[in-house]
């Protein structure tokens, strides 16, 4: 009887293993199972991600392409060969009319892309929600290829299309002007500080740039940017028309004129180019800043600038326009920005022109490194008065010393000098001239060139150690030597406005506008 209860329980026991047995391999089977749909959809979400990320990145290079041609000194500049004269002004700056529009397209092999075709998997279904009308009722200029096109030797990039239009509240979505409603009839503006939609002579337009990238599997971004460009003249950069044809800033500042009638300084604006007649308005033929006890700036211009009658301009008192035998000598610290009055200010502007600079040369240099490095800027001898200037005006900086002695050339544009400039009389400069850093202007001979536009000329720094000074030194201006021809400085807001440099396109904002398809 014990036998038989004894095979009884093991009977029992060996179906118990059986069902754990069983019961294990469930378990594993659904760890298994999870693991495997967890492994699924990581891999789906890096999937998405992934393409998600390479939408997004295609559209950012559209973006930044249209930003980058968008540049004047760009080799594939949008403008280039003036094939968009309504939208653009001189030297790159945006002029776009509030309905015009214009594309970079950016087609994989053989297929279309047509954003105005409301069919078409890459229409531009978004203008019309920004802007309130449909793109058939705006102005589409005829489209550009991108630059880096699939199939050349560096791949392209994945875009389809990016639209360059002018911004407004109604595009933006943002209020710059006040009211209740989203102004959709005036295109925006930056002038310096902030948007605005009233434009004014140191302010440019302000532009909506959008890019659609489209992925093979149907992932869509589309990106987009708001885009200014501050001119020189603006507010945040600080150079504008001086008060006066030659501004010598500082303190004890020198002045040696040469003391004849053949070299004059006139702050009468009289020079026209095409698209700009001028003002026909006066300045002061010299303007100094130093206008404090003990400081001898006024007397030293004073006793310099003979015969009065070389140097003409705006009256030293208020009054009419001044008579031809008027000495033009006046305290123009009140006119001139703050930023153009103090070490600090000057050398961030030195600072700022040099990082945008066409041509940055390291000194001492002469003329034949202006002809080299600067050539689309350099033409020939000056020959006569109220001059076009056909090549190209350029930002110039020369770090140091330039000595432009048997240099008989014209230069067009900018010029920044770090060091001392000796100018030769021979030479011509159609523009803005500034020596800013020494603060030495110094020409010893007669000829028969001179500078149209502007000198502007400030001591920043000791002309030893080339450190910081704490305030203004004493800048120097030397002309003993008349000219042949009555030539010598004339102030022209038109050849200032023609010299100055547009900026890098800088993103005021950035965001990603979502699509339902």
């Amino acid at each position: 009887m014990t036998v038989d209860r004894k095979f009884g329980t093991r009977r029992t026991q060996a179906g118990s293993a059986l069902l754990i047995a069983i019961f294990a391999l469930l378990l594993i089977s659904v760890v298994g199972i999870a693991l495997l749909l967890s492994t699924g959809t990581d891999t789906a979400l890096a999937g998405n991600y992934r393409t998600s990320t390479t939408a997004y990145y295609a559209a950012v290079a559209g973006l930044e392409e249209a930003r980058g041609r968008l540049l004047f000194n760009n080799p594939n500049f949008l403008n280039r060969a003036n094939a968009y004269p309504g939208l653009f002004g001189p030297r790159g700056a945006p002029t776009f009319g509030l309905t015009n529009v214009l594309y970079i397209l950016n087609p994989a092999g053989g297929e279309i892309v047509d954003p105005t075709d409301g069919t078409s998997p890459y229409a531009d279904a978004d203008y019309a929600t920004e802007f309130g009308w449909p793109l058939s009722g705006a102005n589409v200029q005829t489209t550009l290829s991108s630059f880096l096109l699939p199939g050349s030797p560096l791949p392209g990039p994945a875009y389809k299309w990016v639209r360059i239009s002018p911004a407004t509240e109604q595009s933006l979505g943002l209020h710059v002007g006040g009211g209740a409603i989203y102004d959709s009839i005036h295109p925006l503006y930056y002038n310096g500080t902030g948007l605005t939609p009233i434009p004014s002579g140191s302010s440019t337009q302000a532009l909506e740039v959008a890019a659609l990238a489209v992925l093979p599997g149907g992932s869509k971004k589309l990106l987009q940017y708001v885009v200014v460009t501050p001119s020189l003249a603006s507010p945040a950069v600080g150079l504008n028309g001086f008060p006066s044809a030659l501004t010598i800033a500082g303190t004890n500042v020198s002045f040696q004129g040469p003391s004849n009638s053949f070299f004059k300084i006139n702050g009468q604006d009289q020079i026209s180019l095409t698209g700009c007649p001028g003002s026909n308005t006066y300045v002061d033929a010299v303007g100094y800043t130093g206008d404090q006890p003990g400081d001898s700036s006024q007397a030293n211009i004073l006793a310099g600038a003979t015969p009065p009658s070389s140097y003409t301009g705006a009256p030293f008192l208020p009054g009419p326009p001044p008579g031809p035998s008027t000495q033009s000598i006046g305290d123009v610290s009140p006119a001139l920005p703050p930023n153009w009055q103090t070490v600090s200010g000057l050398d961030s502007i030195v600072q700022n022109i040099t990082n945008n600079a066409d041509v940055v040369i390291a000194g001492p240099a002469d003329g034949n490194d202006i002809s080299s490095k600067a050539a689309p800027s350099v033409s020939g001898q000056y020959a006569g008065p109220n001059p076009t200037p056909s090549p190209l005006p350029m930002t110039i900086v020369v770090n140091g010393d330039l000595d432009l002695n048997g240099w008989h050339h014209t230069g067009n544009g900018l010029l920044l000098v770090t060091g001392t400039l000796k100018f030769d009389p021979d030479a011509s400069w159609e523009g803005v001239v500034l020596v800013i850093g020494k603060g030495e202007f110094v020409s010893t001979r007669g000829g028969d060139g001179g500078i149209d536009g502007e000198l502007f000329i400030a001591q920043t720094r000791d002309r030893f150690s080339g450190d910081l000074l704490s305030t203004l030194g004493s800048a120097l201006f030397s002309q003993t030597g008349g000219g042949h021809s009555g030539r010598g400085i004339n102030y022209s807001s038109c050849l200032v406005q023609a010299a100055q440099s547009i900026l890098p396109y800088k993103v005021l904002s950035f965001r990603e506008i979502p699509q339902t398809n």
